[in-house]
């Protein structure tokens, strides 16, 4: 048996910290739609996603600071109203949420660079992607600042964010209650450029009650 590789992160500079993106994988896409006080709106892909908790329904992302302004157009627009909403990337929409990636201007609407329609929310003033099998309203929780300590790193911001609703496109909501993943096929992100469907699902019992 070959021994394995250690790599101590306290002193690697050279080290390509891009790793993690290739080993933590597949990770769902937070696609983040929010809105300026002023009614500007934005939408963005983030690469580090995920729910925290469902009672109560809780979830969050994270980005770093970009090298040409102070803070990501998103977390600017959340610190000013509070709100976003997260809208599921199908893969349909896989091009379009690409197209949003992209660093545009600040106040550039990428709805609309990447020919998107929006639909109005319920609770919250931000737009949610109408073509998006599922959309969640949410409200700001807390922002966790993540400071650099090693050469190379940069500021981090994790926004967490309470669910306050719930949009389901017709159809994805089984007899049960139960949203049907697989056909929502949502896409995920692996490291580099990669992106991956879900694989085949399957069910295993679980040795323990547990809620839905």
């Amino acid at each position: 048996m070959t021994r394995p590789v250690f790599h101590d992160l306290r002193n690697a500079p050279a080290f390509k910290r891009s790793i993690f993106n290739a080993i933590v994988a597949p990770r769902p896409i937070g696609w983040i739609s929010s809105m300026s006080a002023a009614g500007q709106c934005n939408l963005a892909p983030f690469s580090h996603f995920n729910m925290v908790s469902t009672a109560p329904p809780v979830l969050m992302f994270s980005c770093n600071t970009p090298a040409d302004r102070p803070e990501k157009d998103t977390i600017a627009n959340i610190r000013e109203t509070g709100e976003f909403v997260y809208n599921l990337v199908s893969r349909d929409l896989t091009e379009a949420m690409n197209t949003t990636s992209a660093a545009l201007p600040r106040g550039t609407d990428e709805f609309q660079a990447a020919g998107l329609a929006k639909a109005s929310c319920e609770i919250v003033r931000v737009p949610r992607v109408a073509a998006s099998p599922a959309s969640m309203e949410c409200r700001l929780l807390r922002f966790v600042e993540i400071a650099p300590e090693l050469p190379g790193e940069t500021a981090s911001i994790v926004v967490f964010g309470r669910i306050v609703g719930l949009h389901t496109a017709e159809g994805f909501i089984d007899a049960n209650g139960r949203f049907d993943t697989a056909r929502a096929r949502p896409m995920t992100r692996l490291g580099g450029n990669q992106y991956a469907e879900a694989g085949p699902i399957f069910e295993l019992a679980a040795p323990f009650t547990k809620r839905d």
